[in-house]
């Protein structure tokens, strides 16, 4: 059996994505912080509904698209 184990691309891929996800997070955790800061927990939780609702609208859109519908 010859096996060398995973290897380098899949653990640089690995941290690569490990690094983007906390960025990620960070960049989310600190809008979030300063939106509550700003609007209060009320207009934080609205502010950012509003922009889930917005994602979900653009992903069905294009959902629709690919398979045909109107």
């Amino acid at each position: 059996m010859d096996d060398d184990g995973l290897g380098w691309r899949f653990w640089g891929g690995f941290v690569g994505a490990v690094v983007a996800i906390g960025l990620g997070l960070l960049l989310f955790f600190v809008v979030l912080s300063g939106a509550f800061y700003r609007w209060g927990a009320l207009g934080a939780l609205i502010a950012f509904g509003a922009v889930l609702l917005l994602f979900g609208w653009v992903y069905d859109r294009r959902q629709a698209r690919e398979y045909g519908a109107p």
